[in-house]
């Protein structure tokens, strides 16, 4: 069993931390009670940090403005590493012209848009237009009709062999504290079964994010990965993803991991954190 510590004990052990947003940072109430406090002294010490989040539903600009309006202001678009970053790098190399349908929020497409390419929403698919669609995207769970755009993703990949990548692999968010809603990773999964194909993923766990992140970190300061520090609530991608690349990671118990289940999840997944904090607040 990983040892239950305060986060203060451990943070002066580490150069760099890499927090999770939701579960970490904030909740549906709203940030996490004096996470403020952990930023500020995070800027005081000198130490780096980055968000590694796998929302992909909007562009690290409003992710950061989201952050300023409930008033903490220390988190810049710069420090932060989303999953949709990952699909845009994919888009870029891979895909050269044509249609890239989504599914998502206008907001949500912002990743696919500035990669040049013409994005068209699966509303939009029709018969005329389908045959030029070289990609789908699955950025988000709202912004779609669950019926008609769900079916129509599934019968464009039916009918055109292309690449469909998954830019948020989360099955479920929590919206209150004992409810979840689905998210874009579990209806990826559904139409993956349906129509017997493999997507690409991107996002914790998959080391590729944090790949991402660790490259951006050197840009700044040259460093070891003894010397970064995961910070998340989910075992399942938050410390399996840390864990998979090679740091020390905290499971804290402000988000999915509840307090009375963590040590179950942990035993009956396998998947060990170093630590445990309350939360991490200092």
């Amino acid at each position: 069993m990983a040892q239950m510590v305060s986060f203060r004990e451990i943070i002066d052990d580490y150069e760099i931390i890499f927090f999770d947003a939701y579960g970490v940072i904030k909740t549906y109430n709203g940030l996490v009670p004096g996470i403020d406090r952990t930023f500020e002294w995070l800027e005081q010490h000198n130490k780096e940090y980055f968000i590694i989040t796998n929302d992909a539903s909007r562009s690290p600009e409003q992710l950061a403005a989201s952050y300023h309006r409930r008033g903490l202001h220390a988190i810049e678009s710069n420090r932060i590493i989303s999953s949709g970053m990952l699909a845009k790098e994919f888009l870029d190399l891979k895909v050269n012209d044509g249609i890239v349908a989504y599914l998502g929020t206008p907001d949500s497409a912002h990743y696919i848009e500035s990669s040049g390419l013409h994005t068209l929403p699966v509303a939009e698919l029709d018969e005329i237009n389908m045959d030029g669609v070289n990609a789908l995207v699955l950025l988000d769970d709202e912004g779609f009709d669950w019926f008609s755009d769900l079916n129509k993703a599934v019968n464009l990949l039916r009918r055109r062999t292309i690449p469909a990548i998954v830019a948020n692999p989360d099955g479920a968010y929590p919206i209150t504290g004992s409810e979840v809603g689905i998210a874009i990773g579990a209806l990826a999964a559904m139409i993956e079964h349906i129509v017997g194909k493999k997507f690409i993923h991107f996002g914790k766990p998959d080391s590729q994010i944090f790949m991402f992140a660790f490259e951006q970190l050197l840009v700044r300061r040259l460093v070891s990965k003894r010397q970064v520090l995961m910070v998340g609530d989910t075992l399942t991608t938050d410390i399996l993803g840390g864990n998979k690349f090679g740091l020390d990671t905290v499971l804290v118990l402000t988000g999915n991991t509840l307090a009375k289940d963590a040590e179950t999840r942990i035993t009956s997944t396998g998947i060990v954190p170093t630590y445990i904090c309350e939360s991490a607040v200092l």
